[in-house]
């Protein structure tokens, strides 16, 4: 697996062994970024369930300022270190603004001054829907400062959710079975727009 655009595109990413891990593939990863292309300059990002970090390290690739990755399994979250040095020789940059909590991804404190621009969510399918409303009602309170947030929800394509306070304005890939990703706004937010 590898970045597939930016500054750091091609370089390849560190999976742990096993089952652990089931990182977005780089043709998704692919089509979630040129969806959020003009979005991505000097954001900051928190990326849930982050195991190999692929999300938020294109991201950081593309042109976003930083973020902060929370992955449970400490040995994959010293994997995602290992990538995040690796993205970083590559772009001949400081990688000070990227940070890995080793912690449960409901529960993860965000200890930034300003909420996070886009959220990226990648959890087990089968966590899912233990764990989605909880995460919905905690981002809801998170990122309520920010005056137009952005989710990004991978999931099985033939799951729908329909979480209170959000909005899902666009859905890549449709198959039955097949891994989607839904991009979520705050219902507000859709409201205000021109």
């Amino acid at each position: 697996m590898r970045i597939s655009g930016g500054q750091a595109r091609g370089i390849t990413l560190l999976v742990p062994k096993g089952d652990a891990v089931r990182p977005a593939t780089d043709g998704m990863r692919q089509a979630v970024f040129s969806s959020l292309a003009a979005r991505l300059s000097g954001r900051r990002f928190l990326d849930l369930f982050a195991g190999s970090g692929a999300y938020g390290l294109e991201a950081f690739s593309r042109g976003a300022a930083g973020g902060v990755f929370v992955e449970r399994n400490p040995k994959v979250a010293a994997c995602l270190r290992q990538n995040i040095a690796a993205v970083g020789r590559s772009m001949r940059v400081e990688t000070s603004g990227l940070t890995v909590t080793t912690a449960d991804a409901v529960q993860a404190p965000w200890l930034d001054a300003a909420p996070p621009d886009i959220v990226f969510i990648d959890p087990p399918y089968e966590l899912i829907p233990e764990v989605a409303p909880r995460l919905f009602a905690r981002l809801s309170g998170l990122l309520a400062p920010h005056p137009d947030p952005v989710i990004v929800f991978e999931m099985p394509g033939e799951l729908s959710m329909t979480p209170s306070d959000w909005t899902e304005v666009k859905r890549l890939g449709r198959g039955a079975h097949q891994p989607t990703v839904v991009f979520f706004r705050r219902t507000t937010s859709l409201r205000a727009a021109p």
